[in-house]
């Protein structure tokens, strides 16, 4: 669970409205997501993993995992062991000669540590001295020096700005993401925009559910609580915590946003967004995120 520090500053948050609205940042607010993935994480997964024998795969893999799939928006460190995981499957890649790394120690802080993220990793690696632990943070720490380098003047979606501003004299808004807390702070202040959210939250202070449920819980009434994301973990959060989730679709963010800043947002405000509406939302966002890899439909479709 979230740290005693980071659970303390988020119920310190003060309610100072009647609704309470979470926000993702990359893939949502920011279009983010394609040049993170494709230009820092997936290039850094290869350098990282000599996985030069089949970067074709490797790179294939990473974008439908991580953007494409219904795992779309999990954390770094889950996504990069189902690459290796899905890439020890793909006949390709064994033909190759491609050996899943060891990363024993890596599944196994995965599997125990609910703060994924560099501290609590290197506090893990530098504890253990695992060579797997070592290895993934030091391709963590190439992803965010890539990320600082290569993805900057990169403008918030159409709309998002306008959405918060009407949302702002009736509701509470921060931000809910997995991003590291620095990057998120850099990429909201870059454009002007850290000043219409009353808090930036990141994976130092804990999963998604954690902000949500420790930020909005027990202040706010759960039809009062919205979630805006643009992947099913954003929703897992919203559920987890009895609220209500609008989807950001992927490969179609703008208007979203739209139809959020034009329809959506008053409909959750007149207490009309729960139901038929947002059902209807929901189910063509899931249909967007398959959970077959497009490799393995090919060969089920050519049987």
């Amino acid at each position: 669970m979230a740290s005693a520090e980071s659970i303390a500053k988020l119920t310190a948050f003060q309610k100072t409205r009647d609704f309470f609205v979470g926000i993702d940042s990359d893939g949502c607010a920011f279009d983010t997501m394609e040049i993170k993935q494709k230009e820092c994480f997936i290039p850094n997964i290869v350098n990282s993993y000599n996985l030069q024998a089949v970067s074709r795969f490797a790179r294939q893999t990473a974008e439908w995992v991580n953007l494409y799939s219904r795992w779309r928006g999990i954390n770094r460190f889950p996504a990069l062991v189902m690459v290796f995981d899905l890439l020890a499957e793909r006949p390709e890649c064994l033909e190759r000669g491609y050996k899943i790394p060891p990363i024993d120690a890596l599944r196994k802080w995965i599997a125990e540590e609910t703060q994924l993220g560099n501290p609590t990793l290197e506090a893990k690696a530098s504890a253990t001295g695992a060579p797997d632990l070592l290895g993934a943070l030091q391709w963590s720490r190439a992803v965010n020096a890539t990320v600082a380098k290569i993805a900057h003047g990169v403008p918030p979606y159409p709309h998002v700005r306008e959405s918060i501003d009407k949302l702002r004299p009736l509701a509470d808004v921060i931000v809910v993401s997995a991003t590291p807390g620095q990057t998120l702070t850099r990429e909201w202040q870059e454009h002007g925009i850290d000043g219409l959210v009353a808090m930036i939250c990141g994976q130092e202070m804990g999963s998604k559910t954690e902000h949500l449920q420790y930020a909005a819980g027990g202040k706010y009434q759960p039809e009062r609580i919205l979630m805006v994301g643009d992947a099913p973990g954003d929703m897992k959060a919203a559920r987890a915590n009895g609220a209500s989730f609008f989807p950001i679709n992927p490969g179609d963010e703008a208007e979203s946003w739209r139809q959020f800043h034009d329809e959506a947002a008053d409909r959750f405000l007149a207490g009309t967004y729960r139901g038929t509406y947002e059902d209807k939302l929901v189910e063509e966002f899931l249909g967007l995120l398959p959970s077959t890899p497009p490799w393995k439909c090919l060969k089920t479709n050519s049987k």
